[in-house]
């Protein structure tokens, strides 16, 4: 039997997805929280009596998972341990009015760019005053910072667009304030997203203001390091990599998502850049920075991809030697432009795929590692794990780069920096021994 909630609503936000979702999550437990409404973030502790859910839409298994997380929600809800069901973020953009005759025990379903409407169906109003105040979710050392929504660029096989909408971007004084507020409350690493970096300030300023943007970040007192993320690289903006190079709080770490190298695959996803151009960009930023750390991501199994190609890939990656390379097997989304070509490879095919050109890149890792045995270097501490310290270096983010175990002899603090050297190489990780 359902019980209705004694004294005031206590709300738990669930966020699925990238990291961009999770500044929403953020944001949107800040706002709750300035109403005066008792918000947790991925907690059950505090018996909650209403719950939202912050999706992802990006490929298959995340929209899989997005309707596990809400079927389950809503099974607390019949069974009387939850009064309210509500859906936000990228899968309700996309599907609302299929998911609301599918699962219509959900109150209320909203997109990520709704949340003046969903405060108001929890009896709360959305202040605009408000920049910066969040409810974090994660450690307090480091945060996201998210400079701009949506996306302007047509890639054939992504969907955001459709769920973001155009690019907006943030004003440089607002980032700014939102930056300080958060060192302020301890934050030491704050990593730049967005669905396209090199975008920033087109549409306020009429020219790429992602530089001077850096610039004003990097003066902020006791912002040890600035990380950057989803560069965009057809007309990247080498005025970035120049202040990168002056600036010793932004890491000397680029992600650059790169998706493919095989010029046939490249015209097919819509990437507006050849092979050569990639070739001659990764150039001239190792040119400018020696020892640059680039991450990047690829897709296997788009539609068409030969053999061929996948040799390409690999020889590429042989070639560059790219430190990080996250993958993706291509994933059919209706509304993309690639829907409409046939997607004529199997998903076992494109799983295999992906192994195959992750094994090339795991010994590239591992090469690069190597290297690092000997090397003293300054080890953000992110936590302790079997009564080890794990942390990661300048060249590496948040859960998708290497870590480095470290041991000490001495107590060291979670959230700061020690200076540590490396004394063992795994392929994607690091020990080390605090100095």
């Amino acid at each position: 039997m359902k019980t209705k909630a004694q004294g005031p609503n206590r709300i738990n936000i669930i966020t699925l997805g990238c990291s961009k979702n999770l500044v929403d999550s953020e944001m949107l437990g800040g706002q709750l929280r300035a109403n005066g409404i008792a918000t947790a973030h991925e907690s059950g502790g505090d018996h909650p009596n209403i719950s939202i859910v912050n999706t992802c839409g990006f490929i298959e298994s995340a929209k899989e998972e997005s309707i596990e997380t809400i079927l389950g929600q809503v099974g607390l809800k019949k069974r009387g341990q939850l009064e309210k069901v509500f859906v936000t973020g990228c899968l309700s953009a996309r599907y609302r009015s299929e998911l609301a005759l599918e699962i219509p025990e959900v109150d209320g379903w909203f997109t990520a760019l709704e949340m003046p409407m969903l405060l108001s169906s929890l009896q709360a109003d959305y202040k605009s005053s408000l920049v910066g105040e969040r409810l974090s979710g994660t450690p307090s050392h480091y945060g996201y910072l998210k400079i701009s929504e949506g996306c302007n660029r047509t890639c054939a096989f992504c969907a955001i667009p459709l769920m973001r909408g155009k690019h907006v971007s943030k004003p440089v004084g607002q980032i700014i304030s939102e930056a300080e507020k958060m060192v302020a409350s301890g934050v030491k690493e704050i990593l730049l997203i967005a669905q396209e970096l090199t975008y920033y300030g087109l549409d306020l300023y009429k020219t790429r203001a992602l530089s001077t943007l850096l610039d004003r970040l990097s003066e902020i007192q006791g912002l040890r390091w600035i990380r950057l993320h989803y560069a965009y690289p057809h007309h990247f903006p080498m005025e970035v990599i120049r202040v990168m190079a002056g600036r010793e709080n932004i890491c000397k770490y680029l992600d650059m998502p790169l998706q493919h190298i095989s010029d046939p695959v490249l015209s097919r996803m819509r990437r507006s850049i050849t092979k050569k151009e990639i070739l001659e960009l990764i150039e001239a930023i190792r040119m400018q920075i020696p020892g640059i750390c680039i991450r990047t991501t690829l897709i296997a199994g788009f539609p068409g991809e030969t053999r061929k190609d996948v040799e390409e890939l690999k020889e590429f990656l042989t070639e560059t030697r790219l430190d990080r390379v996250g993958i993706f097997t291509y994933s059919h989304e209706e509304g993309t432009s690639a829907f409409g070509l046939k997607d004529d490879i199997s998903g076992e095919e494109k799983r295999e795929r992906a192994e195959e050109i992750m094994e090339v890149q795991r010994e590239i890792s591992y090469s690069k590692n190597l290297e690092k045995v000997g090397c003293e270097l300054p080890v953000l501490l992110d936590r302790m794990e079997a009564g080890r310290y794990i942390g990661r270096t300048e060249f590496d983010s948040v859960e998708v780069d290497n870590e480095v175990i470290v041991h000490s002899d001495h107590p060291l603090e979670i959230g700061e920096f020690t200076r540590a050297k490396i004394v063992r190489a795994y392929d994607y990780d690091l020990e080390a021994v605090a100095l």
